[in-house]
C-alpha cells in the first residue's frame, strides 16, 4: 500500500517504519483485534499521505534524458499507465480505488478504514471511476 502511494522502494520502507512506530504508540487505542488489519492500513495510508505532503518536490530532468526529447511540433502519442491515471485522483479517491480494487475490500470495510459514511465511500468511488473513464476516453474511439 505504501509503495503504491510513493512509487519508490526507499520512501515506501520509510512509510512502513513510520507505520510500525505509530501503531506501536497507538496500539492501546485498538479496541478489538479483529479490526487490526483495517486499523494498520488506515495508519499506512495516513503515513503515506503525510509523506507525500511533506516531500512535495520537483523532479529535475537529467541532461541525458533531455537529449532524447524530440523538439518537433508534431503530436507524440502518449501511453498512460495505471499509476499515471491514479495520480490524477485526489487522496480520498485514490485511497478508495486502491482499497476496493487492489486490496479487495468491501464498501463497508472501506467505510470503517477511512472512517467515512458508506454512502460517501460509494460516491467517492463512482466519482473516481468517472474521472478515470474521462481520462482514458479518446474522441476518435467514440466518434464524438
Amino acid at each position: 500500500m505504501a509503495y503504491i502511494y510513493v512509487k519508490n522502494k526507499e520512501d515506501a520502507l520509510d512509510i512502513v517504519q513510520e507505520t510500525a512506530y505509530r501503531s506501536f504508540l497507538k496500539f492501546s487505542t485498538l479496541n478489538d483485534l479483529k479490526y487490526f488489519k483495517t486499523w494498520i492500513i488506515k495508519i499506512t495510508i495516513n503515513c503515506a499521505i503525510d509523506s507525500l505532503r511533506k516531500n512535495k518536490k520537483e523532479v529535475q530532468l537529467n541532461t541525458e534524458v533531455v537529449e532524447f526529447i524530440p523538439n518537433s511540433k508534431e503530436d507524440i502519442p502518449l501511453s498512460l499507465t495505471l499509476q499515471d491515471l491514479l495520480d490524477t485522483l485526489n487522496e480520498d479517491e485514490k485511497s478508495v480505488i486502491l482499497l476496493k480494487y487492489y486490496q479487495g475490500y468491501s464498501f463497508s470495510e472501506i467505510s470503517e478504514i477511512l472512517i467515512k459514511p458508506l454512502s460517501t465511500v460509494k460516491s467517492v468511488l463512482y466519482r473516481a471511476l468517472y474521472k478515470l473513464r474521462e481520462k482514458t476516453r479518446r474522441e476518435d474511439m467514440y466518434g464524438q
